[in-house]
């Protein structure tokens, strides 16, 4: 039977929704014990329900409770439950099954990438489903505001003509082909499945009344066909609409001043009152045919409801602009702000912290709860960061994405390593992920570090093999070298290698086309997967979420169309960030972080509003890609201030709490920020009422704040003499003299940086390779130029051809500087001079003990006998200031080492020149630089030269390696490196130009 009042109420934002939802039934029950157990409570999602369900426990005093059937009306996916209860009642119709979610996408990207791509510019899929995903929700909107989609082709769109024509050529995905293939397939839209569901529950509630009490509670949602089965519950016999947050207070002027924004036809005025608060509810109730006076206040109440004053001060807060002129004469109750803080932090980080720091806090009383109400996820994840430092772990009611889970991360680490051809970084990261090899997980760690080290440098060529090349490489190096720690640890390595490769190569294979299918890469990227995982990917809430979504992938992936490969990474992060993971236990029971849907209807002791910034909340109205403002008023669609209503709601509900503390950051990583709309209104509306939460915010920033700290001294290490090193090349004399430390901390100390990984080659190294090609040709053919620029051809494919910008960029450069050098080597030659050595090692052990070592770029010999040291600059070469000063002495202890005969395979012989050829490979060509002339005069010959440089090391070494004297960092910092590797050891930036 049904009852012609309808029975609205009303739970205002004061009272916490569900527990004074909870009280209400049970005490309207209370006189027939199983009328609770056969009633049906309709709520919007999943986590209302949740929220309910603890409501009544909560409630029920540890006694026997039969709880109602309830059920989520708003969670698409639980339309099979929906469908249980309600698949007899479809007209006597069979309704068709839904189409997968998966699938709909599939066949959407690639319809949307056929029609995108051209012969010139093909889509790609990665683009191709961003747009189809947007068409899924256009059609989604569509069909739950009960719009027929052919409705777009009677638009009138007015002076849009051009650029709708080109839109609807577009939409005719969802208008000509979507219905077909879903004709085919025997299915209908998820969406308007459900709008048929709802229609026919209507129907027979109208048909076949229930005789136990129906309940729709907390719901939000405006659409006709959920306002029509709203109102049929309100006016049943046993039947009660609950909604959370009507203002029953708002003057009626202000009230009917919603509606106009539904009934101008000019879409312009009017757009903030659909960024008022109760816009939604205006529109619900009109679809619903229920006026604002037949509502009723719900009577019972519960232990978490804050002060009813502050409501009404928040609702004339939030008030349309042409109602906000009474704000200063307005009088507000001294205790309806009470318990309201704001803290605005510096920064997002500080912010987090402030929250952190706030929900800590709230523990220290037994029983109190907190939780962080903000759509800022970012700013949850943050927080949630800080609490770690106390062991303290938020129930996140939006879960955590899938992608960033550890089996997602794993398989996106493993697509990104295969896209990229196993370079080192992702192959790196692929390999430490914690997932990997958990039964001999130190074992493994050890191998793949050691694999980090082979892999330090420039990139090897792409590709498993070029691995297994490298590692061999390396092992051949250490051998050489005789480090036979070393060794012997590559040698595990190279054993260990095979197995990785071999578990890597079908995936390695199948990225070697241009192209992929979506179901080939599901299955290797399975079985790469179980090869170095094994069955920890699929364990846990999080694995059994990605197995299900390698499932529909396997299942429906042939539903999308070859793909360029390097669109892999893209589309598998799409399918995984789409999906949450909720752990069902072991967060903190009393802390909680609540989306904005959520906090609409659950209350705790402390809500702390979070991120309370223009753009974050309310978030800014995202245009729509497809239909312009005008055309979604024509179609009867919610504007694109609507979500701001909604906003503004959750901000209304949160505040009605006891306690709530409003944060928000001044910046953000970017720039600064603008204070959102409704903490402006709040502030303007109520002065010097709002108290800000100082005490907070300096404990937060004095939490983490060092103390003073004492610059550093400049170092000066005296170790004994007998501990110096006895053996020193020519560039570490230099070293050891300007910067006596860093010589220390690399010789004594044994600490060099590792290279980085995966870096362009640097300028040492280029310069190694001009070495290289330089001696090969002076071993070769040093009198054929030819051959010198075929080896430079040969040698550039083998180091860098994999390198495409060193050889777009810096291969020029090195065939100017090589054919520079072709041409200057032909006038050395006619001067009479040869080459006799390149890159040659020498050495002398003098009578002190020490041993001065050195390498000759290149050695030449006159036709009279005398030598010529040639050393090759891909830099500046030293200043005149440092060779005059004895700080440039490379070239004159190579001299004199050669002319002692102290050079392998040299004869000994008078030193007569020495110069430096700077290989730069600039337009404008350098000369031979002579270091014994400056400004065009000789201001040193070659004997004297040497004498000068030996003087100059005898003195050094008396001091730094037989005496005692100290390794002072940067002693003569004008003539040291600027930048070396063991600065940041020695603490240079604290006492350099202290006058220390």
């Amino acid at each position: 039977m049904s009852s012609g009042h309808p029975q609205v109420y009303t739970i205002p934002p004061h009272v916490a929704f569900v527990d004074a939802l909870a009280t209400g039934l049970l005490e309207r029950t209370r006189d027939e014990p199983m009328a609770l157990a056969r009633a049906t409570v309709l709520l919007p999602n999943r986590r209302a329900v949740r929220a309910l369900t603890e409501a009544f426990v909560r409630l029920s005093d540890e006694q026997g409770l039969l709880l109602p059937r309830m059920m989520p009306l708003g969670d698409v996916d639980e339309d099979e439950v929906l469908g249980a209860f309600a698949d007899d009642m479809v007209s006597g119709a069979a309704l068709l099954p839904a189409v997968d979610d998966c699938k709909q996408r599939l066949i959407l990207t690639g319809l949307v990438k056929r029609f995108l791509d051209t012969p010139d510019s093909p889509a790609t899929a990665v683009e191709a489903m961003r747009l189809a995903d947007d068409l899924r929700r256009t059609l989604s909107q569509l069909l739950s505001e009960d719009v027929a989609p052919e409705a777009l082709r009677a638009l009138d769109v007015g002076g849009l003509a051009t650029h709708w024509e080109k839109t609807l050529k577009f939409l005719s995905i969802i208008l000509d082909v979507w219905p077909g293939i879903l004709a085919e397939e025997g299915e209908i839209d998820r969406a308007q499945r459900k709008v048929l569901l709802l229609r026919s529950w209507t129907e027979r509630l109208g048909q076949m009344p229930p005789s136990a009490m129906i309940v729709a509670a907390g719901m939000t949602a405006t659409s006709p066909v959920v306002a029509q089965l709203l109102g049929a519950i309100a006016r049943q016999q046993h039947g009660l609409v609950v909604l959370p947050g009507l203002d029953l207070q708002m003057a009626d002027a202000e009230w009917d001043s919603l509606a106009a924004r539904r009934l101008d036809p000019d879409v312009s005025h009017h757009r903030d009152q659909d960024a008022h608060p109760q816009y939604g509810f205006r529109v619900l109730l009109d679809r619903m045919a229920v006026v604002r006076p037949d509502v009723q206040t719900w009577t019972w109440t519960s232990r978490f409801d804050g002060p009813a004053a502050r409501t009404e001060v928040v609702a004339r807060a939030m008030a349309p602009a042409a109602f906000t002129g009474d704000w200063r004469s307005t009088e507000i109750d001294d205790a309806a702000m009470q318990g309201v803080r704001l803290i605005e932090a510096a920064n997002p980080g500080e912010e987090a912290l402030v929250i952190a720091l706030a929900l800590r806090r709230q523990l220290e009383t037994p029983g109190r709860t907190a939780a962080l109400v903000t759509p800022d996820r970012g700013l949850a994840r943050r927080v949630a960061v800080q609490l770690a430092r106390w062991n303290l772990e938020l129930d996140d009611t939006a879960g955590v994405p899938l992608g960033r889970t550890p089996p997602g991360t794993f398989l996106l680490a493993l697509v990104e390593a295969a896209t990229q051809g196993f370079a080192p970084v992702p192959l790196l990261a692929l390999l430490k992920h914690p997932l990997v090899n958990g039964a001999d997980r130190l074992q493994w760690l050890d191998r793949v570090r050691q694999l980090d080290f082979a892999l330090r440098g420039v990139r090897p060529p792409p590709g498993l093999d070029a691995i297994a090349g490298q590692i061999h490489n390396r092992r051949l190096e250490a051998t050489l070298r005789r480090d036979a720690a070393a060794e012997a640890s590559l040698v595990a390595l190279e054993a260990w290698w095979p197995d990785v490769q071999a578990g890597l190569e079908p995936l390695e294979q199948l990225f070697s086309g241009k192209s992929l299918l979506l179901p080939n890469l599901i299955d290797q990227l399975r079985r790469a997967g179980e090869r170095l995982a094994g069955d920890m990917l699929w364990q846990r809430p999080a694995g059994r979420a990605l197995a299900d979504v390698v499932a529909e992938l396997a299942v429906h992936g042939h539903r999308l169309a070859p793909f360029d490969t390097g669109d892999a990474p893209g589309l598998i992060a799409a399918f995984l960030d789409d999906v949450p993971v909720r752990p069902p236990f072991g967060k903190h029971p009393r802390l909680g972080v609540y989306g904005l849907l959520e906090a609409r209807l659950q209350r705790a002791d402390l809500m702390i509003l979070g991120g309370l910034n223009e753009g974050v909340w309310p978030a800014l109205a995202k245009p729509d890609p497809w239909l312009a403002p005008a055309a979604r008023k024509q179609l009867g669609l919610p504007g694109l201030e609507a979500r701001l209503g909604l906003a503004a709601h959750d901000f209304v509900q949160a505040m009605g709490a006891k306690r709530v503390l409003i944060t928000r950051a001044r910046r953000d990583a970017s720039a600064p920020t603008v204070a959102s709309r409704l903490w402006l209104r709040l502030e303007a509306m109520c002065g010097d009422r709002l108290q800000r939460d100082d005490e907070l915010l300096a404990i937060a920033r004095a939490l983490d704040r060092s103390g003073d700290i004492a610059p550093a001294q400049r170092p000066a290490p005296t170790p004994l003499a007998v501990l110096r090193p006895r053996r020193i090349s020519v560039t570490g004399v230099e070293k050891l003299k300007a910067d006596p430390y860093s010589f220390y901390a690399e010789q004594m100390l044994g600490l060099s940086q590792w290279p980085p990984l995966d870096v362009d080659p640097t300028a040492a190294e280029r310069g190694t390779f001009l070495h290289a090609v330089l001696e090969r040709w002076i071993k070769e053919k040093p009198d054929d130029p030819d051959h010198l620029k075929a080896l430079l051809d040969i040698m550039l494919d083998a180091d860098f051809g994999h390198h495409p910008t060193m050889m777009a960029l810096w291969a020029p450069r090195v065939r100017r500087a090589i054919d520079w050098a072709a041409d200057t080597m032909a006038d050395w030659r006619a001067e009479g001079w040869r080459p006799v050595a390149a890159e040659r090692r020498g050495s002398i052990e003098l009578g002190n003990g020490v041993t001065l070592t050195g390498k000759a770029d290149r050695i030449d010999r006159h036709a009279d006998g005398r030598l010529a040291i040639v050393d090759y600059k891909t830099g500046q070469p030293p200043s005149h200031a440092q060779l005059e000063s004895g700080y440039a002495l490379q070239l004159g202890l190579l001299a004199w080492l050669a002319s002692g005969g102290h050079v392998r395979d040299v004869a000994a012989a008078e030193v007569s020149a020495l110069r430096y050829w700077r290989l730069s490979g600039g337009t404008r060509p350098d000369r031979p630089k002579d270091p014994l002339v400056h400004n065009r005069q000789p201001w040193s010959d070659p004997g004297s030269f040497i004498d000068s440089s030996m003087e100059h090391f005898f003195e050094v070494c008396d001091a730094l390696l037989l005496g005692n004297a100290p390794f002072t960092a940067k002693l003569h910092p004008d003539y040291s490196t600027r930048y070396t590797d063991h600065d940041h050891l020695a603490r240079v930036a604290e006492w350099l130009g202290r006058g220390e």
